[in-house]
Order: C-alpha cells, then sequence, then structure tokens
C-alpha cells in the first residue's frame, strides 16, 4: 500500500502540473482573442463580435478556476479528510459551469435587445482577416486542450476543448454573417447572436448535468468492469469475479471492492497472497485500489452441491429481473444453501427474493436458506 501511495502521489503531481499549463495557455489566448474580438465588435459595430468576446473571456474566466480546482484537488489526503480533496474539482466544474450559463443568458438578454433595437454594422478588411485568424487560433487551442484533458483524466480540460472547437464553429458563423451582410447588406448579426447564446447556453446545462452525475455518483459504464473482471480473473485462482463497486473521490481517483470466487480447498494464507497480487496488479494496469476484496467459497468436491447448484441457477434465471447468481456454496452436511442474486430495478428486492426463496424451498425444503440480493452496478 506504501507503493501505491507513492505512486498516487507522483501521478497526481504530474496531473496538477499538465492541468496548470494548460490552463494558463488557455487564458493567455483567450485574452488575446478577447482583445482582439472586443476591438473588432467595438469599431464594426457586431452584436455578434462582442458576444463572441464575453465567451473568450469566460472560457478564460472558466481556466482560472480549473487552476484553483486543480490545486486544492491535488492536496495531499489528511486527518480530517483521508482520502484527499479530488472532489473539489467536481466544485470548480460547477463553478465553470454558472459561467457559462450566465455568459449564455446575458448574451441571449442583449441579442434579443438589438432585434428589438437594431443598428448597423460596419464590417472592415481587417475586421474580417482578425476573425478568421481567432477561428484558427481556436481550432488549434481546442484539440491541444481537449487532448491534454483525455491525457490526464480532466473532465474540465476536456469540457474546455471541446467549447474551444465548438466556439471556432461559432465564430464562423460570425464571419459567415458578416460576409452576407458585406456582398448583400443583409443584417443578420443580431440573430447570429441568439443562435451563439443559445449554443453557449445548452453547453453550460450539459457541464452542470455531467458535473452533478459526477457528484451524485453515476453508473460505471460496462467495459470498465468488464476490465477490471479480466484483470481480476487473470489470477489462475480465481474462478469469477462479481459485485465490483467503485468509489470516486475525484478525477482519476477510484477506489473499489469485490467479491471473487475461489476453490473452498484454499488455506487462509493462499487466500491472503491471491489478494494481494489482485490489488498490486489491478492498481497497476487502472489506477483502481481495491480497498476490499471479498471471497466467495466454491464447492470443489461434493458432486450433490453441484447439482443443487444447476438447479437453484435455474430457478432463479427463470426469471427475467434476476440477472445473475453467484457466490453459490452448498453445505450439504449441514443442509445450507447461501449464494447471491443480483436484481435489476424492475422489482422490488424484497419481493425478488421472497418469490426465490418460496420457490427454493419447494424443491429443497430441509435446507436452510441465505439469499443476498445485489444491485444491478454495471453488468
Amino acid at each position: 500500500m506504501g507503493e501505491q501511495n507513492n505512486d498516487i502521489a507522483v501521478m497526481t503531481e504530474n496531473r496538477e502540473k499538465t492541468i496548470v499549463r494548460t490552463s494558463i495557455i488557455g487564458i493567455v489566448t483567450n485574452l488575446f482573442l478577447v482583445g482582439f474580438k472586443a476591438f473588432v465588435g467595438l469599431v464594426s459595430n457586431s452584436i455578434a463580435v462582442i458576444l463572441d468576446a464575453v465567451n473568450n473571456l469566460s472560457d478564460a474566466l472558466s481556466s482560472v478556476i480549473t487552476i484553483i480546482g486543480a490545486k486544492l484537488g491535488s492536496k495531499q489526503p489528511d486527518k480530517k479528510h483521508p482520502l484527499g480533496y479530488g472532489r473539489i474539482e467536481y466544485l470548480s466544474s460547477m463553478l465553470v459551469a454558472a459561467l457559462v450559463l450566465y455568459a449564455g443568458i446575458t448574451s441571449l438578454v442583449e441579442s434579443v435587445k438589438k432585434i428589438i433595437h437594431p443598428e448597423e454594422a460596419d464590417y472592415s478588411t481587417v475586421s474580417l482577416i482578425i476573425i478568421f485568424v481567432a477561428i484558427i487560433v481556436k481550432l488549434i487551442l481546442g484539440m491541444y486542450v481537449r487532448n491534454q484533458g483525455k491525457k490526464v483524466n480532466s473532465g474540465a480540460l476536456t469540457a474546455s476543448g471541446s467549447d474551444a472547437l465548438f466556439d471556432a464553429i461559432l465564430s464562423s458563423s460570425v464571419l459567415a454573417s458578416a460576409i452576407v451582410f458585406l456582398i448583400w447588406n443583409i443584417s443578420l448579426e443580431a440573430y447570429v447572436g441568439v443562435v451563439i447564446a443559445c449554443f453557449i447556453i445548452k453547453a453550460g446545462i450539459e457541464m452542470m448535468v455531467e458535473t452533478l452525475n459526477d457528484i451524485i455518483g453515476k453508473r460505471e459504464d460496462a467495459e470498465t468492469i468488464q476490465e477490471l473482471k479480466e484483470i481480476i480473473c487473470s489470477e489462475e485462482a480465481v474462478l469469477g469475479a462479481y459485485d465490483v463497486t467503485l468509489f470516486n473521490y475525484g478525477p482519476s481517483k477510484n477506489y473499489g471492492s469485490v467479491h471473487v470466487e475461489l476453490p473452498d480447498n484454499l488455506t487462509v494464507n493462499d487466500v491472503d497472497k491471491i489478494t494481494r497480487r489482485i490489488q498490486t496488479d489491478v492498481f497497476k494496469k487502472t489506477g483502481v485500489i481495491l480497498t476490499g476484496i471479498g471471497v466467495y467459497s466454491f464447492n470443489t468436491s461434493d458432486d450433490e452441491a453441484a447439482r443443487i447448484r444447476n438447479a437453484v441457477q435455474k430457478i432463479v434465471l427463470s426469471h427475467d429481473w434476476a440477472l445473475q447468481m453467484h457466490g453459490f456454496y452448498a453445505d450439504t452436511e449441514k443442509k445450507t444453501i447461501r449464494f447471491d442474486v443480483v436484481v435489476s430495478f424492475d422489482i422490488e428486492r424484497k419481493e425478488a427474493i421472497e418469490t426465490l426463496t418460496e420457490e427454493i424451498r419447494k424443491a429443497y425444503p430441509d435446507y436452510e436458506l441465505l439469499i443476498i440480493p445485489d444491485v444491478d452496478m454495471a453488468d
């Protein structure tokens, strides 16, 4: 565990440096764009260009908040917060989303005012060149920031990069409306401003919903769970891996637990060695720290128990809401049967257990039953 903690510290430090460096690049670039676009917007009397500049300013502020969140989130665990401060990054993401949403609403209001009280725009060749350059800069910045965000698993950076790429598209619409005005003398400025504002609002809402899902706790994707199971089951003695549960304490800070099925002829020392190897292997390959590994015992020498297992499994899986049965063990001498069943959200867990208990007792009236319902986490 000490080696894991050292590795985590190094990963956290490198991740923080990448986020800070990338965010600073984003701040400097966006501030230059703010200056350029504000100048063009004021000179040409273009509300769409001015709103585009405001959007770039909110992007710069978002990068500042991202840096603060990364700095606070990378603080080392202490007595009060033994699992670290990683979730602070989700709070900073909420602030970023709120800024984006506010910028969008403000932009929408100003654009509607311009529709009601229109003012004619006046573009120059220099203005169009500056807008074109801004589009190219945003494309390059967006691809760089998004790639860095994916590299260090930073939702804030990835979102900022995608937002920058989207800004390039929106700026292209501003350029297109300017060309339309110059050729046909048709002013689309205010209407383009409304479109831009709506896209900004949409982006803010999506960011807020995504961050709320991270804070509340969301269902893990099947690919991640399957990858963990494959790593665990690659251990020779492991017959199956079940009940994989992940606990997120910030980006790239995942803790987890799992149940493994092992032969009933292993010693405690054997089990200890196996679980430690699993913990090390999983961390090295995925970065997930398994804080708990439970063990299911598997009948290896009782043919009668094997027959009971097959019969009980047939009863259980005859129900659509019973997704999986595992951890089965039958003691034919003491007349006990125990197992776990993964129950879907289509039925109350109490009702499911009562139904299975009644059906299995009819088949094996002499046996004492212990059925544990599991939640459908990702299978």
